[in-house]
């Protein structure tokens, strides 16, 4: 008989088989358990508590076959966790956990359902963050801060200074604002209020009803303020591109922008729009440019949903493949998003509203949308965006190549092979098997082109590449890429090391 626990319902036998052929996520952790709970079950309950919560499965194997606990130990195992939870030497503070055991194929799992967390999570003093399917052991101050930042209940764009004072913004924006939402939207009323009135309309002074403080907000700095105010009170702020083609240690361009949200937008967006080839496409009877709306929308979101109070560096990056913006977020959200997926939330509602009003911008989740279909219009391939607490877009500039008899273009399997050759070069110059394509099968060249092609474009970011990564980026099992790069350190190509959950591939 499964045990309900008070505040969730019990899970069936159809769920859990659903989930068991799901696999792990970031929402889901299997573990063996022959008896009591290791500690690397409690090191994913601290991660689950540090993200979105999540489902950790007793009794599983990492491929999702069934295994079981000790059917006399069910209740001294689910004791057990609730014991180590709330065990200050152990945890600080106690995250909210519930367990239930399910009968399945005559064995019993026992299931530890983990409450996301208000706070930041320590388990023995160390923090742990759930990337993908993996528990991360978080370290850098950075981090961290990050990890606080996405569990804050409040905008940082309300931070409200008191000391500002309409002396300390630029009157010529002011008016360019107003004059924009107007060109925008015939009688928009901020074409008629006063200074004051437009503040308030827009929230840009607000009133923070906890504390009782009232006056301009980080918005209004970021939107309208002059630049030594914005360095003043957001020192971080920065938005670094740089164009790297032929000098690729360096730069072959670069703009570092640090002034207000009205002129960066322009700035960018200009500096982007300069350094990508232009490719006109017919719509309907008319020539337009995706260049001009990948420029504009891929700045836009970058300003838009930044999260200001971060240190981390937002960059623009064009390279010969592609355009990339970095920047820091607060998502609950974490890895690849696909349209349809997910839900859009404004990191910063202020602004973003700022930038509908003035038409710099479209509704919110128009966006993403605009920039698949520019992509799709621009070079016949897809975008890739990331959440997390850093946000990546990337756009491919380079179009799909042609077939060899000019019947248009080539499949994703013929880019990924020519990407693959290149990376096998850069690690030792020879293919993997050391075979040529055509005597491997079709369905293992494309996967092993397409983790050569991903662990080459990884290892020229940082020098290390993981198992768990390379899954996500390639959307293959684990289980495929651990053989492949497994290989590469046979052969001498790559150096593993660390234990088996946390191991990194290097370089030889």
């Amino acid at each position: 008989m499964n045990y309900r626990y008070e505040g969730r319902n019990a899970m069936t036998q159809d769920e859990l088989m659903q989930v068991l052929q799901a696999g792990e996520s970031s929402m889901v952790e299997f573990k063996r358990c022959s008896e009591l709970p290791h500690t690397d079950t409690f090191e994913t309950v601290c991660s689950f508590a540090n993200r979105s919560g999540g489902s950790i499965y007793l009794g599983v194997d990492d491929d999702g076959q069934v295994l079981g606990v000790d059917s006399k130990r069910v209740s001294e195992i689910e004791r057990n966790v609730v014991n180590v939870v709330s065990n200050r030497k152990m945890f600080e503070p106690a995250p909210m956990v519930e367990t239930e055991h399910i009968e399945y194929d005559e064995r019993i799992i026992v299931r530890i359902w983990v409450a996301p967390s208000s706070s930041v999570v320590r388990f023995k003093g160390a923090v742990f963050d759930r990337i993908a399917d993996v528990d991360t052991h978080i370290e850098s101050d950075i981090q961290i801060s990050q990890m606080y930042i996405r569990k804050q209940n409040y905008y940082s764009e309300r931070r409200i200074f008191r000391y500002v004072t309409p002396f300390d913004l630029r009157p010529e924006l002011i008016a360019r604002m107003r004059q924009l939402a107007v060109a925008q939207r015939a009688g928009h009323p901020w074409g008629t209020m006063s200074d004051e009135e437009l503040f308030r309309s827009a929230k840009l002074y607000d009133r923070d009803y906890t504390t009782g403080e009232e006056g301009f907000n980080l918005a209004a700095v970021l939107l309208l303020g002059k630049d030594e105010v914005i360095s003043s009170v957001c020192p971080a702020y920065i938005t670094d591109a740089v164009v790297r083609r032929d000098n690729i240690d360096r730069y072959d361009d670069r703009l570092m922008v640090r002034t207000n949200l009205f002129d960066s937008y322009e700035q960018l967006r200009e500096f982007t729009e300069r350094n990508l080839p232009d490719r006109f496409v017919l719509k309907g009877d008319k020539r337009v440019s995706p260049r001009t709306m990948i420029a504009r929308e891929l700045v836009a979101n970058s300003l838009m949903h930044r999260e200001y109070s971060s240190p981390v560096v937002a960059r623009v990056t064009i390279d010969n493949e592609s355009i990339r913006t970095v920047n820091a977020s607060r998502s609950f959200f974490e890895g690849r998003m696909k349209l349809g997926e997910f839900t859009p939330m404004p990191k910063n509602p202020i602004i973003a509203n700022v930038f509908v009003q003035t038409g710099i911008a479209e509704q919110l989740g128009s966006g993403l949308r605009n920039l698949i279909r520019a992509s799709r219009q621009y070079t016949e391939r897809e975008p890739e965006f990331r959440d997390g607490d850093i946000f990546e877009a990337t756009i491919p500039i380079v179009p799909a190549l042609k077939t060899v008899d000019g019947s248009g273009f080539a499949s994703v399997r013929s880019v990924v092979e020519k990407d693959a050759e290149e990376g096998a070069r850069l690690i030792g110059g020879e293919r993997v098997d050391g075979k040529k394509a055509d005597a491997t099968a079709s369905g293992e060249i494309d996967s092993r082109a397409a983790m050569l092609s991903a662990m080459n474009r990884r290892l020229t970011e940082v020098d290390y590449v993981t198992v768990p990564e390379l899954a996500k980026i390639t959307e293959l099992d684990n289980r495929t890429v651990r053989k492949f790069l497994n290989g590469l350190v046979a052969q001498g190509k790559l150096i593993a090391e660390g234990n088996t959950r946390g191991r990194r591939y290097r370089k030889g």
